[in-house]
């Protein structure tokens, strides 16, 4: 079972020598503008092993002196795979962490019982697991009365003293560029203290809480200062939603507004991060501004649309000048000149827009994204919950259904902790007020309707809906998601519900990938056979579920792809609420019209519970529809910029080819 192939999307345009050069004088050559030591790795799973291989040496160096080993430990997702290469090494080869001494970096404030809790957490992803004297962990109190916080704050601070400092900070940064606790405007003379959190750190914390109204406003944490006087700091960070602040931190100036940066000064700090996390760093984004470049198509049309975003010209007014005053001089001699290179990148983006994503009948497809045959086409769309489809390829799912192919939609999970107890108890109370005019009111019926409504009524922050109740709030979605296929088109028994067991957890932490999940993704494709497979490609969903979901996919297509029918079978990888593919990786482009734009929009609206009372709008205020609606129209108002067609908004999607 291959349950990882999306962390390997990625490497096929990234050469390796840009993110792990071969020498000092290469490193040297392409971080020029990186601020701080910085290593990256093809995927947050390697990454995690190195990092984690690297803390153990140092245990193991302290222990062969006979010395302690103090480590200030963050709890932030990314830090977990690290976690859990210290405990295999513990286990199958003898790390010992009797001589470790470990300090929690942050914790909740206030903190009622049985609250989630990073100290909780710290022991969940590791402490539970080896064998460290429980004198020998140190962590924050976040119950203490807040008349005896600043005392409690200076003796943590003797604590560390008392055991030599900290030899290791090891931590993840937060969106906003937050260490720990210390949010932007935090001093790097700043101590252990109370601070509010931010509004970022907040939203990342609410997938402990359930929602950000449940989370708490504070926390105690380590300053900058105390994190900046461990001997070493390692920070890490996975996937394309902390790119930007990466490339800040590491790339932008030192500045208190981000408090990342502040470890510029720090004279052994290792930022460590995957290719998704460091894709907007300068020698991975534009490495022909530091190094002399492998160039192939994609790079080439990346390097373009840069150069007419920094001249703030179309494609085809690009002179030679533009292109050796803007550090992409060495393009000229392979071409002969710029407008070689020019009609080539206007002609390959040309031919990236196609109104027929399913192919055109009986037309000329040398030039067109998808062949003309067979037609019609079977096709399935993959939604990883019961509205991504819609939300991402709302407009491209109803020219399928309109162009007469036979278009399946499948529903990997079943959406149902997304549902808020409000919307389920509406629909509680209609069943109960109806159920004696239509011959269901029951005493069982009504055990059950009493049994949900009690449940809601004694619920608090974490607990898991009652097996009942998890199970209305899934046919809550699949009532909205059958409505919204109605309307686009699609065959009432051509949508599928895989609820697909790693999901259905009944909480936000899900279960891992197993083949059971994947048996049943394959089950749906080889009952199909499809021509055309639309699978969710977007890596930034604020949990987790939508890179699961890809995986379930990508392995089951890797256990069918010798098949023969899959040799006429393409996979096209679409965008989600949280981001679009960048213009350089796009390979079909369909354009909707005002009209389509409209449908698509009510095509999301018919999913009424995942509106403003939606759990998971992540880090966006917007609802899913506006979103969507923007990031389509930014898409095609960066085609016209570069001199293509004026369209409304355009879908955009990247093929994917089995490894």
């Amino acid at each position: 079972m291959k349950a990882n192939l999306s962390s390997q999307i990625k490497l096929d345009r990234t050469p390796k020598q840009y993110y792990r050069p071969t020498n000092a004088y290469e490193y040297t050559l392409l971080t020029r503008f990186e601020k701080v030591f910085t290593e990256i790795f093809e995927s947050s799973e390697i990454a995690s092993v190195e990092v984690g291989k690297e803390i153990a040496k140092l245990i193991r160096s302290a222990n062969q002196k006979g010395l302690s080993f103090v480590m200030a430990l963050g709890s932030g997702t990314g830090t977990t795979g690290v976690y859990a290469e210290l405990i295999r090494q513990y286990r199958e080869e003898g790390l010992s962490f009797q001589n470790v001494i470990v300090f929690n970096l942050s914790e909740f404030y206030p903190l009622e019982a049985n609250s989630p809790s990073t100290t909780n957490l710290l022991y969940e992803y590791l402490l539970n697991h080896v064998d460290i004297k429980p004198e020998n962990i140190h962590t924050l109190d976040g119950t203490i009365d807040k008349e005896h916080i600043f005392d409690y704050c200076k003796n943590y601070e003797q604590d560390i003293a008392k055991c030599g400092g900290l030899d290791l900070a090891f931590l993840e940064f937060g969106f906003a560029g937050n260490v720990g606790g210390n949010e932007p405007g935090s001093q790097i003379s700043s101590s252990t203290r109370l601070t509010l959190l931010g509004n970022e750190a907040r939203k990342s914390a609410a997938r402990l809480y359930n929602s950000n109204e449940n989370t708490p406003h504070s926390t105690i944490t380590m300053g900058i200062s105390t994190i900046m006087n461990a001997r070493k700091v390692i920070m890490v960070s996975w996937g394309e939603d902390k790119a930007a602040i990466a490339k800040a931190i590491i790339e932008g100036s030192c500045t208190d507004t981000l408090p990342g940066s502040l470890f510029q000064q720090h004279k052994d700090t290792k930022i460590v991060l995957d290719l998704s996390a460091a894709e907007e760093l300068t020698r991975i984004s534009t490495p022909w501004l530091v190094t002399s470049c492998e160039w192939n198509d994609k790079l080439i049309r990346r390097a373009i649309v840069w150069l007419c975003q920094i001249t703030d010209k179309p494609i085809l007014k690009l002179t030679n000048k533009d292109y050796n005053d803007n550090g992409l001089g060495e393009l000229l001699p392979l071409f002969g000149s710029a407008y070689n290179v020019n009609i080539k990148i206007f002609n390959d983006l040309q031919h990236t827009i196609s109104g027929w994503p399913g192919g055109k009948p009986n037309a000329d497809d040398s030039f067109r994204p998808e062949r003309s045959t067979p037609y019609p086409k079977r096709i399935i769309v993959f939604s990883p919950h019961p509205d991504d489809d819609v939300i991402s390829m709302g407009g491209t799912l109803k020219r399928l259904v309109d162009q007469h192919h036979d278009v399946h939609v499948a529903y990997e999970t079943s959406g149902n902790i997304a549902v808020g107890d409000e919307d389920m108890m509406r629909y509680v109370m209609l069943m109960e007020s109806i159920s004696q005019r239509f011959k269901f009111d029951s005493p069982q019926t009504q055990e059950i309707f009493d049994e949900i409504t009690q449940s809601i009524a004694n619920k608090k922050d974490g607990d898991i809906d009652i097996p009942d109740a998890r199970y209305l709030k899934g046919m809550i979605r699949q009532g909205e998601a059958r409505t919204a296929c109605n309307y686009i088109g699609v065959k009432p028994e051509n949508v599928h519900f895989l609820a697909l067991p790693f999901y259905e957890t009944g909480a936000i932490k899900k279960g891992d990938l197993t083949q059971t999940d994947i048996d049943i993704v394959k089950k749906l494709i080889l009952d199909i056979k499809p021509h055309q497979i639309f699978v969710a490609g977007d890596l930034a969903d604020p949990h987790g579920t939508h890179r699961v979901c890809l995986d379930a996919v990508l392995a089951a297509i890797d256990e069918v792809k010798e098949d023969e029918w899959m040799k006429d079978c393409r996979i096209w990888m679409y965008r989600g609420a949280w981001a679009e593919w960048e213009i350089d990786h796009i390979e079909m482009a369909v354009p909707i019209s005002p009209e389509e734009l409209r449908h698509k929009r009510n095509s999301i609206l018919k999913h009424v519970s995942q509106a403003e009372s939606a759990p998971f709008l992540g880090d966006d205020e917007r609802m899913f529809w506006q979103r969507a609606e923007d990031r389509n129209r930014a898409t095609a108002e960066l085609y016209r910029k570069l001199g293509l067609a004026s369209y409304e908004a355009i879908e955009a999607f990247v093929k994917y080819i089995p490894l």
